[in-house]
């Protein structure tokens, strides 16, 4: 028993032996080292200055930038707002009263053709048979046509032969009877703009390209707005370049809108919008400018008929009016022909009867289609588109 005991206590001792070892050779184990204490931050060197910059800084009161004094100096430059687009400014057209006879001068230039010829014939002492031809040939160059020329040379033949002698006051005064018996003074040459049951009146305007139908177009408007009328213009003519922007710059001079669309457009629709826009403005005449379509281009002068049918779903047209160049002579009433069998023709406009044209195209060309001259041109300047008169006409065609 004591034995046991003996071994137990033996054993107890061992164990807590090796238990004191364990733990001393923990203790003896090197402990990390402690953290570094923070580092002194040392300012860098300061940069050196120049001046009072170089000095240390002291605490000073501080100005704000609205107490400083600024040093005297050019002002300020203020930035210039792009200037705005001015409005074209509006003309004043001349007035279309008597405005053929104020051109006189101009349409003068025709009568070496015809009227001045045909006098210095009239006045030759023996009037023969090789003079009455000289006659005819007169009226055939200056384009009168082959029968108003025969009506005219018969008729002078008779009243010659009835009169006698023959004082230059005579010929003249028979010779205007006789031409205005050929122009004819009994027609109404009033261009209608104004229909009675409706706002606004419709105005076509057709012809082939080169006898100045586009500005023929913006000349009328002047017209037009001479007379005190409002206008709308209506850029039909989308297959001519820039035919849209000649049209609006006659519109913006006398203050007309212009109603226009895209380059190769539909035309039927422009002339369509156009009335229907001047319905809605509450203007007096819509004019609508077509393109200048040739003549023997049948599927042309279609699209010329279906702008014609287009508009008339508003309002059927009261004006159409065929622009001619007064020097293209017989090719000019072969146009004309064509033209009155797409649309109705109700009125011609001659162009270029000034300077080298001749005057008895109003005869052969009224006779051609049976409607009257309403308006011819004599010049470039923007009021040279006069009403037709008769009687100024034919006055100077004979000179006084």
């Amino acid at each position: 028993m004591e034995t046991v005991i003996l071994a137990v206590v033996i054993a107890v001792v061992v164990l807590g032996a090796l238990g004191g070892l364990i733990v001393g050779s923990r203790r003896r184990k090197s402990l990390p080292p402690p953290p570094p204490a923070a580092p002194d931050i040392t300012a860098p060197p300061a940069e050196p200055h120049v001046g009072d910059e170089a000095e240390t800084p002291r605490d000073e009161p501080r100005r704000t930038i609205e107490e400083v004094d600024l040093p005297g100096g050019s002002a300020p430059v203020a930035v210039e707002e792009p200037p705005a687009v001015e409005a074209p400014e509006i003309e004043i057209p001349e007035p279309t009263a008597g405005r053929l006879v104020r051109l006189r001068t101009r349409l003068s230039r025709s009568q070496n053709a015809l009227g001045k010829g045909l006098l210095t014939l009239l006045s030759r002492e023996h009037l023969d048979e090789d003079t009455w031809e000289e006659i005819e040939d007169t009226l055939l160059t200056a384009d009168v046509g082959v029968q108003p020329t025969q009506e005219l040379v018969e008729n002078l033949r008779e009243r010659v032969k009835v009169l006698g002698t023959r004082t230059p006051e005579e010929l003249r005064g028979l010779l205007r009877e006789e031409l205005l018996k050929l122009v004819g003074t009994d027609a109404d040459r009033t261009v209608k703009t104004e229909p009675e049951d409706r706002k606004p009146g419709i105005v076509m305007v057709v012809g082939v390209n080169g006898t100045g139908k586009t500005t023929t177009t913006g000349k009328l408007a002047r017209v037009l707005v001479a007379d005190g009328r409002t206008v709308v213009l209506g850029a039909a003519d989308t297959f001519r370049a820039a035919a849209a922007d000649q049209l609006q710059t006659w519109g913006e001079r006398v203050g007309a809108y212009t109603v226009r669309g895209p380059e190769a457009g539909d035309p039927a629709s422009v002339a369509f919008d156009a009335v229907k826009e001047g319905k809605e403005m509450g203007v007096d005449v819509v004019l609508i400018d077509t393109a200048g379509r040739l003549h023997t281009k049948t599927g042309l002068m279609d699209e010329l008929g279906k702008v014609k049918r287009v508009v008339e779903k508003h309002a059927p047209l009261d004006e159409v009016l065929l622009v001619l160049d007064a020097t293209t002579g017989q090719n000019g009433l072969v146009q004309a022909r064509v033209f009155a069998e797409v649309v109705d023709i109700t009125g011609i406009v001659l162009t270029k009867l000034d300077g080298t044209a001749k005057g008895g195209i109003v005869v052969a060309v009224q006779r051609e289609l049976g409607v009257p001259v309403k308006l011819v041109g004599l010049g470039e300047g923007a009021d040279d588109l006069a009403p037709f008169e008769p009687e100024a006409f034919v006055d100077a065609l004979i000179g006084d």
